[in-house]
C-alpha cells in the first residue's frame, strides 16, 4: 500500500486554525493530496474528536471524498507493543502503548508515508518509517 497517513497533530492544526502551524500543515496536507491518497485510522480519528461537537461534525470535516479510512492491521498492533516495550526499558512512564505507537506501527506495517510534526518519538521508534516533518 502506499499513500499519506495523517498524524492527528496536523489535521488538528488545521481544523483549529492554529497561529503556528496552519500554514505548514496546509501545505503539507496540499501537496499530499495531489501526489496520492489522504489516509486515517481509528487512533488518528478518536484523537481528533475532542476537537469537534458531533460525531457528525467530524465525519462531515474528514470529507470521504478525500480521506480514506483504514482499519488499524493486528501486526501495528504487535508492532506498537514492541515500541512500548523499548520505552519503557528506557524509563518510559506510561502503562499502555501512546497513540503515536500505533500510528507509527500503521505506517510502519502498511509501509505508508507519515506526515507529522512529532518526528523525534517516530524517528526514534519507527526509523524505517518515511516522515513528512518539519
Amino acid at each position: 500500500m502506499s499513500g499519506f497517513l495523517v498524524d492527528t497533530n496536523v489535521l488538528l492544526d488545521i481544523a483549529t486554525a492554529d497561529p503556528v502551524w496552519l500554514q505548514w500543515s496546509k501545505n503539507q496536507f496540499h501537496l499530499a493530496v495531489s501526489q496520492g491518497p489522504i489516509l486515517i485510522n481509528p487512533i488518528i480519528y478518536a484523537a481528533l474528536a475532542p476537537a469537534f461537537q458531533s460525531s457528525a461534525d467530524l465525519d462531515q470535516w474528514l470529507d470521504p471524498v478525500i480521506f480514506q479510512r483504514l482499519p488499524l492491521p493486528f501486526a501495528a498492533g504487535w508492532r506498537a507493543a514492541q515500541a512500548f516495550l523499548i520505552y519503557k526499558r528506557a524509563g518510559g512512564t506510561k502503562t499502555s502503548p501512546l497513540p503515536d505507537f500505533y500510528i507509527g506501527a500503521h505506517a510502519e506495517v502498511e509501509k505508508l508515508t507519515l506526515i507529522t510534526r512529532d518526528a523525534n518519538r517516530y524517528r526514534t521508534y519507527f526509523p524505517q518509517v518515511v516522515l513528512i516533518s518539519p
